[in-house]
């Protein structure tokens, strides 16, 4: 399923791979690997709510801020785990980790086969990196939340995805 047009680039219309998620579906399951290149799935992330935020690549300005916020937030909700993803390799995700001392957030990469893009319909076909989006995940594995934000370059609403994790939680 492609959608064309989902999502802009400064502008400019993109496609993204994979269905539009919205709350009340089901999780789907996805592959990605951590950052010790072990493969990660849906059930290996736990029965906790969790805060999947999906960036483009962590060495850009919005989607370094955007995952910086999301590790400050988790200091305060013990029972919600943040998940970032993205297309960087798993080294580059672990520099950049190191480099901000960013620790509460744990970092998941979808280089390999583009698993989790195109399960959740943010791998923008065009470029092959995934489009910025949040999703909430309650522990029965629905989804509680989900923001495709339309242009790459914009910051995505944390009240709301931050609100939804509070109520599953």
């Amino acid at each position: 399923m492609e959608r064309a047009g989902a999502t802009t680039m400064r502008g400019n219309p993109l496609t993204l791979v994979g269905p539009e998620l919205k709350a009340g579906d089901a999780a789907p399951d996805f592959d990605m690997v951590d950052n010790g290149l072990k493969p990660v799935t849906l059930a290996d992330t736990g029965n906790h709510v969790r805060i999947i935020s999906v960036v483009p690549s962590l060495d850009t300005p919005v989607c370094d801020a955007q995952t910086k916020r999301f590790n400050e937030e988790a200091a305060g909700m013990p029972n919600v785990d943040i998940i970032t993803v993205s297309m960087d390799l798993p080294f580059a995700q672990k520099r950049w980790c190191g480099a901000f001392g960013v620790d509460k957030v744990k970092m998941l990469s979808d280089h390999k086969d583009g698993s989790f893009g195109a399960h959740y319909g943010t791998l923008i076909k065009e470029l092959r990196i995934e489009s910025r989006a949040i999703f909430v995940v309650d522990p029965d594995n629905k989804i509680r939340h989900a923001e495709y934000v339309k242009e790459v370059a914009d910051f995505p609403n944390y009240e709301s995805a931050l609100a939804a994790a509070r109520a599953a939680s």
